[in-house]
């Protein structure tokens, strides 16, 4: 039998599929240990992937959600951009190319086997407290991209090896160059690893590859000729965009039927002036998220699996915004909503499946130091996304103070961050009684309060501060979650100074109940 006609069986296409995941979580521990950041080393708000010579998606690690389903959707239109060369590396944030926001950074290496042909790109993408916008944290209030930090288009930064340290200096100062440097480092060890991989193997690469997204296209297919066929809808809002527009619809309406589904988008709102419009590529990492969900658990998680999705959404909408729209909390908050959204059309279809409403947001708080009276940027950047509620569900309770959806980072622990920052956290505890009612309570939200020992600049883009989290199949809604600053309520998204002494308290919301009350209960 040929190379070409050879056939992994499938304890060997297994293997493959581990050896790949497991490059791919090689690389994660590299950047996390060579990191310096607390958001990299601490809250793990990274990615790692592979993908095949074409651009698609072979394999990833259990990282960011957000970050993993924008790449598969776009890194083809990336690949096809760009003149490939070995021992090069390729780095953007743009998000109407691929990107998220401006602060996820994706570095991008190809692999070429020793004939010189590309088979492969070893790809990471990081959170940057840094990328250089208007405020502290770089999640700023904005209404403009170019607000939002430096805007990078895919941009070659290792050159036959070499590290293009000017660029870099062009971009960020000298002392912002140690998580590139991890960066780069993880797709080095990427590298090594995926070339024992594919020594390895019986057959080409390519062809592994080949049925590696076939199978997984196939279990995918199979799955969703399971549910049940019919058009359901479903809309969920967001708050606001912080620029007087409020209540923001996100409309969905999902077609089963067949081996397929057709996910569409039309009846959303339109794309607003502040930061929570998305590009499509955010939509689509969400979308593909929750139908991953609905797949058994041992299906390779790579670009077959997607195949089967047909997704659309207005151009010009929230949910498909056009350059120059700001778009900083499109890809941690508005990815949320379209989650919930998406969750609540299939409840519908499949309730037994499907849980109450989560907390529905990351929670953003962004902060720094102020400009000194020379103009000079802020002595040190902070962000991080805080933990809430998860919904009940049919067999049990939601989860309390964890990170869910599209998020999958951890918390930036307290003693990190009171030695990286003029912080000092007060209270750091559960949120009681903010999971919503029901035969199954959903989760907790918690309760972060910090107190500034110096003065500084903060920014909050958090959003279900007023449409709470849903509850399902009787289930009571969860409680929205709070903003105050020393005792006095904020609005969901703000930007303000702090002095010392002052003390601004998030209170996350919690998950949605599942079930109604028996009548003991009541």
């Amino acid at each position: 039998m040929t190379a070409q006609l050879f056939k992994l069986d499938p304890v060997k296409l297994g293997l493959f599929v581990s050896r790949l995941e497991s490059v791919c979580e090689e690389m994660g521990a590299v950047l996390q240990r060579a990191a310096f950041s607390p958001n990299i080393k601490d809250r793990l708000d990274f990615s790692c992937a592979i993908f095949d010579a074409r651009g698609e998606l072979c394999a990833q690690a259990a990282h960011i959600p957000v970050h993993l389903g924008s790449m598969a959707y776009a890194m083809a239109d990336i690949v096809s951009a760009c003149e490939w060369h070995a021992g090069d590396m390729v780095v953007v944030n743009d998000p109407f190319l691929g990107g998220t926001h401006l602060p996820d950074v994706t570095v991008i290496a190809p692999f070429f086997d020793e004939r010189g042909e590309l088979l492969a790109f070893i790809v990471n993408r990081a959170h940057h407290a840094d990328i250089g916008a208007s405020t502290p944290g770089s999640m700023p209030l904005s209404q403009h991209l170019d607000e939002e930090g430096v805007v990078i288009p895919p941009t070659p930064l290792v050159r036959n090896g070499e590290l293009d340290r000017d660029l870099l200096n062009s971009w960020f100062g000298e002392g912002q160059h140690g998580d590139f440097i991890a960066q780069i480092s993880a797709n080095r060890s990427g590298l090594v690893r995926l070339a024992e991989v594919i020594a390895a193997l019986p057959l080409p690469f390519p062809n592994a590859v080949a049925q590696l997204q076939d199978y997984a296209e196939g279990i995918a297919r199979r799955r969703l000729a399971e549910l049940p066929a019919g058009t359901y809808h479903f809309t969920d809002y967001m708050d606001g965009d912080g620029f007087g527009h409020s209540r923001l619809a996100i409309a969905v309406s999902i077609r089963l039927g067949g081996d397929d589904v057709v996910v569409d988008f039309s009846g959303s709102a339109a794309q607003v002036a502040g930061n929570i419009n998305c590009p499509l590529s955010v939509a689509a990492a969400a979308v593909y998220y929750v139908f991953r969900c609905l797949m058994p658990n041992e299906v390779p998680v790579c670009m077959g699996l997607f195949r089967p999705i047909q997704l659309s959404a207005p151009v010009g909408s929230l949910l498909n915004a056009q350059r120059p729209a700001a778009v900083a909390a499109g890809n941690v908050e508005t990815s949320m909503r379209i989650t919930d959204a998406v969750l609540g059309a299939l409840a519908q279809a499949v309730p037994e499946l499907i849980p109450a409403a989560s907390q529905g947001s990351m929670n953003n708080v962004a902060m720094g130091g102020l400009r000194n009276a020379r103009g000079e940027a802020a002595t040190w950047n902070y962000y991080e996304t805080i933990a809430g509620g998860m919904g009940a569900h049919a067999d049990g309770q939601g989860l309390s103070a964890v990170q869910s959806h599209m998020t999958n980072t951890l918390n930036t622990p307290v003693e990190s961050l009171e030695m990286h920052y003029p912080l000092r956290i007060k209270r750091y505890a559960l949120r009681k009684q903010s999971g919503g009612s029901g035969q199954f309570a959903g989760g907790e939200g918690v309760i972060r309060e910090f107190e500034f020992l110096a003065p500084a600049q903060f920014t909050l883009l958090t959003e279900r501060r007023s449409i709470a989290p849903w509850g399902l199949a009787g289930g009571g809604d969860a409680q929205p979650g709070r903003n105050l600053f020393n005792g006095q309520a904020l609005p969901a998204k703000v930007s303000m100074h702090a002095n010392i002494g002052d003390v601004l308290t998030i209170e996350t919301p919690g998950g949605g109940g599942w079930g109604g009350l028996k009548a003991s209960e009541v």
